[in-house]
């Protein structure tokens, strides 16, 4: 797993967000390749490295080499990750789950990074998902 984002967002019992909270050092550092292991993931990521054209990337590797590879543009600022540890025991971890977001959870209440729009407007996203393998990207789905 690879997610380089300097921000992460934490939530308390009830789901609802805390204060942003750094990634350095923490077992949410995800910015080098990592195994997850039993690293439980129901968290909101910001603060992405962009590449120059402005996109950012999320990558999971299995352990034979082949993944999946998540692209999004800068329209998207967040990107939750979650594992399944809450959902009953037949369903638990039985996959991953990206969810690019243009704003965190609670952002009508916040207004952190929310999207208004005025009536007629309208606003733009793109996100591209590829296969690859250890070595780069072997075809595109």
């Amino acid at each position: 797993m690879q997610l380089h984002a300097a921000t992460m967002l934490p939530a308390d019992e009830r789901g609802l967000p805390l204060e942003p909270e750094p990634t350095r050092g923490t077992k949410f550092d995800l910015r080098a390749p990592r195994r997850l292991g039993d690293l439980q993931l129901d968290t909101a990521f910001t603060d992405l490295k962009r590449d120059a054209v402005g996109d950012a990337t999320v990558q999971l590797i299995a352990l034979d080499g082949r993944g999946t590879q998540l692209t999004v543009d800068r329209s998207y600022p967040w990107i939750q990750l979650f594992t399944g540890d809450t959902l009953a025991a037949t369903r638990r971890r039985r996959g991953l789950a990206v969810e690019p977001m243009t704003a965190p959870a609670n952002a009508f209440r916040s207004g952190t990074d929310l999207v208004r729009l005025e009536p007629a407007a309208s606003t733009t996203s793109t996100w591209h998902l590829r296969s690859v393998e250890v070595g780069g990207p072997s075809r595109v789905s």
